[in-house]
């Protein structure tokens, strides 16, 4: 079982269902874990070959209602996307400096439906946390570790680079961000003509044709199996740009975290359809 739908499982199950009443608002809990693993993976800083570091602080962005429905709940919600994050960290090997937080704050330049995260990679300042990296030790204001920044290196390890690492998306504390429902293109391999594939749960599956429709029925090209996918949910259409568009599904289609009826696709885009995570790739060659 994917660490998103375990998440929305143990959600489903807090304050007698009270949880389900927040999974009808316009941003729901389920595409917050879904960012902030994008956040890790685009933020993961290499050490040497046996540890990479991924932020451990992070703010969530949203709009005024959609923090006000959620801020009665930012407590536990906060808890269970701290323990998401550490389970995902978990499955890709990724390490700590510090002790997990969430936390959400209201942005008035955001509307309905919209979000932003930030991340930063924290130290400790009490003694080793769990799953943190190396030694703790909160480093001097102004120096490696505050938001932008990453974490100061301990005695011994390799030097931390500079910016992310190559291929990182900026978008962290003090890097630009990208703007929105943009990422940076892949680098073409030399020569050669495009391919296609997408990823769920580690399987990898060719787009051998013009359309790919994912779905929960037999008769999709790629089938689904997740109570939240309808029979037939998107089609993705490749080309320059390949594009991805929702067939009328129950429960719509979120890409890069915006919620969306037809959205644009880049290497690496990752669409949410049920609980189930899809990542999109091409490549030349």
């Amino acid at each position: 079982m994917g660490v998103l739908k375990k998440f929305e499982q143990r959600l489903e199950g807090l304050v007698n269902g009270t949880f389900a009443k927040v999974f009808k608002s316009e941003v729901q809990p389920v595409e917050i874990a879904g960012a902030l693993q994008r956040e890790c993976d685009n933020n993961a800083t290499i050490w040497n070959r046996d540890r990479t570091v991924v932020p451990n602080d992070f703010i969530v962005e949203l709009s005024t209602p959609d923090f006000e429905r959620l801020s009665p709940y930012s407590g536990q919600l906060g808890d269970e996307l701290a323990g998401m994050v550490r389970d995902y960290a978990k499955q890709q090997r990724y390490t700590f400096m510090g002790p997990i937080k969430v936390n959400l704050e209201k942005a008035e330049d955001l509307d309905t439906g919209l979000y932003r995260v930030r991340s930063r990679t924290l130290a400790s300042s009490a003694g080793q946390a769990p799953g943190a990296a190396g030694p703790a030790g909160a480093p001097p204001a102004g120096r490696p570790g505050g938001y932008g920044y990453p974490p100061a290196a301990p005695a011994g390890a390799p030097p931390m680079p500079p910016a992310p690492p190559p291929g990182g998306r900026p978008g962290g504390y003090g890097y630009p961000q990208p703007a929105a429902g943009q990422r940076p293109p892949a680098a073409p391999a030399p020569g050669g003509r495009t391919r296609y594939w997408i990823e769920i749960n580690g399987t990898r599956h060719q787009i051998s044709r013009a359309t790919l429709v994912m779905g929960r029925s037999t008769e999709a090209d790629v089938r689904i199996d997740d109570p939240g996918v309808s029979r037939r949910h998107c089609e993705i259409r490749t080309g320059t740009p390949s594009t991805i568009q929702d067939l009328g599904s129950t429960n719509g289609i979120v890409v890069d975290g915006q919620h969306t009826t037809r959205a644009t696709l880049r290497d690496g885009s990752r669409i949410v359809v049920g609980s189930t995570t899809v990542i999109y790739r091409q490549a030349e060659g």
